[in-house]
């Protein structure tokens, strides 16, 4: 007889082992306070929250009080954080998202928290790979959205809910009786999440499905990145002068995609080239010519080698 499906609770607890006390980022949305709701039965005592106001919606003051108020009654610790966000290069929110992800690993440190939960679920990984499907991304980008990474300030950010649909966080805040926040720019067809949202609520493909296909890319993503390690290990070396010099013979070509990028930023820590620009870097390697990309030289040949570019003339 097969094992009864997990609940949402049992997917939040077996992505928390040996977790002492967690952080829990809550904006009244109703996936994070039913993410609320399971951490307050789940760990007792052992949990604290914290809401990010922006300050570009006029009703942010008035959920974050909302956030406060359910946690009042239930005992558990709630700061409101706030920020200034103004737009940068990737749009206000980017920034936004910036801002509120410092506040968070800033107030957990502060708080003696070492991980920082947060309610991305099944829903959201399906978005995120859509859209990145949408965008032409590679492998890495296509993993979607991973379970833990390194937050900053010796936090780490978790998402213990992401094999859990938005349908069953929604059932566990209807049953507790409360009326979460609802966002209007969450129906906002401008954005990409939004009219990938919108495709997965007409049924097909379904979310949970998307969801497991970009667990798989992560796990092949991993392998990649396992392999290319232990490549990377067997041939790059220093020549005289710094020269990087890597013997490609035989390498698949994503394997040797990433072991140029490792040497790029291993000449030039902040090249970062991807996409067209890469590729056609890379070819023209490959042909056994030379080129130069982020301040880096690269030649080809039997094996290829990369150096600082020379400065450029002065006219």
């Amino acid at each position: 007889m097969s094992a009864p499906p997990l609940g949402p609770s049992s997917h939040f607890l077996r992505a928390l082992p040996g977790v002492e006390r967690l952080g829990l980022a809550v904006s009244g949305g109703a996936d994070s306070v039913a993410m609320l709701l399971i951490a307050a039965e789940a760990l007792p005592g052992r949990i604290a929250v914290a809401t990010v106001d922006h300050g570009l919606r006029a009703a942010a003051a008035a959920e974050a009080a909302f956030v406060a108020g359910l946690c009042a009654a239930r005992g558990i610790p709630h700061t409101i954080l706030t920020a200034a966000v103004a737009a940068e290069g990737k749009g206000l929110q980017a920034a936004a998202r910036a801002a509120r992800y410092r506040l968070l690993a800033r107030w957990c440190a502060a708080s003696g928290f070492g991980h920082l939960a947060t309610a991305h679920h099944a829903d959201d990984q399906a978005e995120t790979l859509l859209m990145r499907l949408g965008r032409g991304a590679g492998l890495a980008g296509l993993g979607g959205i991973r379970r833990r990474r390194p937050l900053g300030d010796g936090v780490t950010l978790i998402r213990p809910l992401l094999d859990v649909t938005r349908a069953e966080l929604a059932a566990i805040v209807a049953a507790a009786g409360i009326v979460a926040v609802d966002d209007p720019s969450n129906r906002d067809l401008r954005y990409d999440r939004t009219r990938a949202r919108a495709l997965l609520a007409a049924g097909y493909p379904a979310a949970r499905r998307v969801a497991a296909a970009a667990a798989h890319l992560a796990e092949a993503e991993a392998a990649l990145a396992w392999a290319a390690d232990g490549e990377w290990d067997r041939r790059q070396r220093r020549e005289d002068g710094g020269t990087l010099a890597i013997d490609v013979a035989g390498l698949p070509e994503e394997l040797r995609r990433r072991l140029v990028q490792r040497a790029l930023t291993a000449i030039a820590a902040e090249a970062a080239p991807r996409g067209p620009d890469l590729a056609r870097f890379i070819g023209v390697l490959a042909g056994g010519g030379a080129a130069t990309i982020a301040g880096v030289r690269g030649a080809g040949g039997a094996v290829w080698r990369f150096a600082p570019a020379p400065p450029r003339r002065a006219n």
